[in-house]
């Protein structure tokens, strides 16, 4: 994501960085590639007009001037004023202190309402709670088998009444069918258009009198650019939204919608979407989108998505092996799969600080490749997974007929193992580690 605004404010940051002392020509003229930049990435004009003034005015003050490092400090300048630009901190959903808290979808069609509300159900119920889906889209072919479909896969009930019901009313009996059941979540997703009309509006607003929900969230396209913030001015105006989930940033290369819809509409990001899966949804940190734009990286985030996808127990476990050197093909195979939990690999990477902007634009995890090793491992017998080294060349041709590959890839995958095993040993002792990094020894086998 921002991949092209990443870009060109590094190269307006190299600039500075290639000068011992800065003047205030020097600023004055970086400032005008980095205006140049956000005015490419389709941010709002007087958005960009207001952010060059105060960084500008903050960069000639005496912290850049007289700085034995002036060009870190207009990246510290521009990191702090980024996130200011977004929202400062974290916005969080409203709770209700009396349950249900009810959440309402809205936005245009085609931003992808009705799978964010899911997706959004979906990353409460991992937290705790117990969440209903309301079908409130009667006009949309096939909307509500879609909502019922998503809730499906994510084991979240949804409450419908069918197309022939007027949305109020489904939106109304919707939230007395969760407050019988004991519901203490409810995401009602409702109607969408093509674009904004009078008709959509008063519905809209006939909800929201009827169920007064908890938080009003509007769905936005982030590839749509400026108009996605002119969108979310309408819909504020008329409904007064509480928040805004910003779908496809994933795609969203420029990153205007993200730099201007707090800033001209006074509502924060509350969610993005970054993916199609139905648990690439994240909520909104203004500090960590702007490090990632200045190619900081997003160390916080990557902790967290690790921690969702690795098991404490059995992450023990793995160290106690990787220790006592009995870390096997079956836990080589369980490492991999917790990876792939973690999304493609672009995006782990993308959070990493020191990696260029669409440096990986073309990594992915293999999931060919993941599918040969998983059924080589699994033509295994129990004894050869535990203790590669038995494996002579009968034993291998016999694995490469059973899982459908060549003697060639089940060589490789042992080398792999071995150098990966390798590699956990040294990890594990603290001391050996120190030394080889001091020697520049230390390799990926990958």
């Amino acid at each position: 994501m921002f991949q092209s605004l990443s870009e060109k404010l590094e190269n307006a940051f190299r600039k500075f960085k290639s000068k011992g002392k800065l003047t205030e020509s020097d600023i004055k003229a970086g400032m005008r590639e980095i205006k140049l930049a956000l005015l490419e990435a389709d941010v709002n004009f007087k958005v960009v007009k207001d952010f060059i003034s105060t960084v500008s005015e903050r960069a000639v003050g005496t912290e850049v001037l007289e700085s034995l490092l002036p060009a870190q400090q207009i990246v510290k300048i521009v990191n702090e004023e980024l996130t200011n630009l977004m929202g400062g901190s974290q916005s969080k959903l409203t709770i209700s202190s009396k349950p249900p808290t009810v959440v309402m979808m809205v936005g245009l069609q085609g931003a992808g309402k009705t799978t964010h509300a899911g997706k959004l159900a979906g990353l409460y119920k991992k937290q705790g709670k117990n969440p209903l889906l309301v079908a409130c889209d009667i006009y949309r072919p096939a909307a509500i088998k879609q909502l019922q479909v998503v809730g499906e896969k994510l084991g979240i009930p949804v409450f419908t009444l069918g197309d022939k019901v007027s949305p109020v009313k489904i939106a109304a009996e919707g939230l007395k069918y969760a407050n019988q059941k004991g519901y203490d979540m409810v995401f009602i997703d409702t109607a969408g258009r093509l674009h904004i009309d009078e008709a959509l509006m008063q519905e809209l607003q006939n909800i929201k009198s009827e169920v007064c929900p908890t938080e009003i969230l509007l769905t936005v396209d982030a590839m749509i650019g400026q108009d996605a913030v002119n969108v979310a001015k309408t819909f504020d105006e008329l409904l007064d939204v509480t928040g805004v989930i910003l779908t496809k940033l994933d795609g969203d290369t420029r990153g205007g919608a993200a730099l201007s819809i707090r800033q001209v509409t006074g509502k924060t990001i509350k969610f993005i979407g970054v993916g199609e899966k139905l648990d690439a949804i994240e909520p909104f940190y203004p500090d960590r989108m702007a490090s990632r734009i200045l190619g900081m990286g997003d160390v916080l985030s990557l902790i967290e998505k690790a921690e969702q996808a690795y098991d404490d127990k059995k992450a023990m476990e793995l160290e106690k092996k990787i220790r006592e050197s009995t870390f096997t093909l079956d836990d080589y195979l369980e490492q991999f799969d917790q990876l792939k939990g973690m999304g493609n690999l672009e995006s782990i990477m993308g959070m990493m600080p020191g990696v260029k902007p669409g440096a990986l634009k073309d990594a992915k995890i293999n999931e060919k490749a993941l599918a040969h090793m998983e059924a080589i491992i699994k033509s295994m017998t129990p004894r050869e997974r535990e203790k590669p080294d038995i494996l002579n060349a009968s034993r291998k041709k016999r694995i490469a007929l059973g899982s459908g590959t060549t003697v060639e890839e089940v060589n490789k995958l042992i080398r792999q193992f071995e150098q990966t095993r390798t590699l956990m040993k040294q990890f594990s002792d603290p001391k050996k580690l120190a030394k080889m990094s001091k020697r520049g020894k230390l390799k990926m086998p990958f």
